[in-house]
């Protein structure tokens, strides 16, 4: 089990030496395995794990005796632990969503909370192959696309699955094989739940009446399912670079983005589709909202004559104008054209709504070459280049500290600091490539639109690789 874990984290890319992990732990068979694996790997990873629980304010007594156990089994296995007390019955009156969804709500809530407090770890989460096959089965019965039949990923942004390649039975005969005893949810038998009743009905027939191997064949289906998605993905975003067409005025006022009505009729329906999608993804910065049925309205527009036109949600129209398959953002809704703003070989831009991150619970990660900011507090024309006079940045206080006094606090070598890159607007600069941003335009949670700015980290300007005295420093001070 050990070395099966080990090799898939591997596989993945999902853990590197030294990692910090915050582990999901609610007591159950599959949570304690997954500790229990962690805590067997930390030497080989010199990893710096934390348990955390979260006590739902569900289940009375027995939720407090969950709790106990799991720290004393981590007070046992020399893991720092967390319990966080949340209310997800109240959550789930507040929000106008059901109890089960508000758990899933909070929990990832906490987790990232204490992810970010250790310092960016990767969340670790104990799916196994069934929960997998119930998640596709889930998906399945609700009509969803490629991306929802394919499951969990291995690994999603910061969180990780490393007991993905395992099956229940294998998890508790590790469980027994090892004498390591776990906890029982009792709503887990509770068939008011969807998850339940695939978990105690759907599957359990299908195995036996069908094919006692159908969770590993329904796990197989999802993996090429997620490929067959990357693959159309790849395929539309390529096909966009090729015929799509990008328009828009100097100030702003409007954006739009087009494809021409033979380019996309000559494409297989399944193409055609992704097109949409990478469209509308590119025009708002998501794909959220967007159903079959817009994509089909948006299609049908190729049979349509000139003129005729619908909404899609976020305000976006899609009209048909002779030759030519439109959408249309209006003012309203896109406030500026970010690759107006800024036009460099080696970077890349892109604007989304910060409403997406929220929806997701996600927060914004700590990388060293792509950088977010808050949208609109960027009123003129942002510009790549070297230092100038007068550059300056805003520190948490709201104090400014001029460009010039940071890189020799930072003591990086002059002949280096006219070669480093800066992301400005006029004097106020955003980012110092690969060090740090200015506190002004962080994100908050008053955030509505957000930039991303991503670069290659190149050698040229400020990369890994040209600037090994100051590169510490600068990464202590950006976190």
């Amino acid at each position: 089990m050990e070395k099966k874990a080990e090799a898939y984290i591997r596989t993945y890319h999902m853990l590197e030496q030294g990692s910090r992990v915050v582990a999901a732990v609610s007591g159950g068979a599959d949570s304690v395995c997954l500790l229990h694996i962690l805590v067997s790997l930390k030497e080989r990873f010199d990893l710096k794990i934390q348990a955390v629980h979260i006590h739902h304010g569900l289940r009375g007594a027995e939720a407090d005796r969950d709790a106990r156990f799991v720290r004393e089994l981590s007070d046992m296995w020399e893991v720092p632990c967390l319990v966080v007390y949340r209310n997800a019955a109240s959550y789930a009156a507040e929000k106008g969503i059901s109890v089960e969804e508000a758990g899933r709500e909070l929990r990832y809530q906490a987790l990232y909370e204490a992810a970010k407090a250790l310092g960016g770890a990767k969340i670790a989460v104990a799916h196994h192959q069934e929960d997998q096959a119930e998640t596709i089965l889930h998906n399945l019965f609700r009509g969803s696309g490629l991306k929802g039949l394919g499951g969990m990923a291995p690994v999603r942004d910061d969180i990780i699955r490393p007991l993905l390649c395992f099956g229940r039975r294998e998890i508790l005969g590790y469980l027994k094989s090892q004498q390591i005893p776990w906890r029982q949810d009792s709503t887990n038998d509770c068939m008011d739940y969807t998850r339940n009743k695939l978990r105690h009905k759907v599957l359990p027939t299908v195995c036996q009446e069908v094919n006692s191997q159908a969770v590993e064949h329904i796990v197989a289906a999802g993996e090429r399912m997620r490929q067959a998605q990357a693959y159309f993905e790849a395929e539309a975003q390529r096909l966009w670079r090729n015929y799509g067409q990008t328009q828009g005025d100097s100030q702003g006022r409007y954006r739009r983005l087009g494809i021409s009505k033979e380019v996309i009729t000559g494409l297989p329906h399944i193409v055609q589709a992704y097109m949409v999608m990478e469209m509308t993804s590119r025009l708002w910065g998501s794909r959220r909202d967007i159903s079959a049925v817009h994509v089909e309205q948006v299609l049908d527009l190729t049979k349509k004559e000139t003129g005729k036109s619908f909404l899609l949600p976020w305000g976006i129209r899609a009209y048909r104008e002779y030759d030519m398959i439109w959408m249309e953002i209006g003012q309203k809704e896109a406030k500026k054209e970010p690759a107006l703003l800024l036009d460099h070989p080696s970077f890349s831009v892109k604007c989304f709504p910060a409403s997406v991150l929220r929806e997701k619970h996600q927060k914004i990660p700590e990388k060293k070459y792509t950088k977010w900011f808050d949208y609109d507090k960027i009123k003129g024309t942002l510009s790549v280049r070297t230092r100038q006079t007068g550059d300056y940045f805003t520190l948490k206080d709201g104090k400014k500290k001029t460009v010039k006094a940071f890189m020799i606090d930072e003591k990086i070598p002059r002949s280096k600091r006219d070669e480093m890159l800066l992301l400005a607007e006029g004097h106020h600069v955003l980012w110092i490539i690969g060090c740090r941003i200015s506190e002004f335009y962080k994100i908050t949670d008053e955030t509505q639109q957000i930039l991303q700015v991503k670069t290659d980290g190149g050698e040229e300007h400020g990369g890994e690789d040209s600037c090994p005295d100051f590169r510490g420093g600068c990464e202590q001070e950006d976190q």
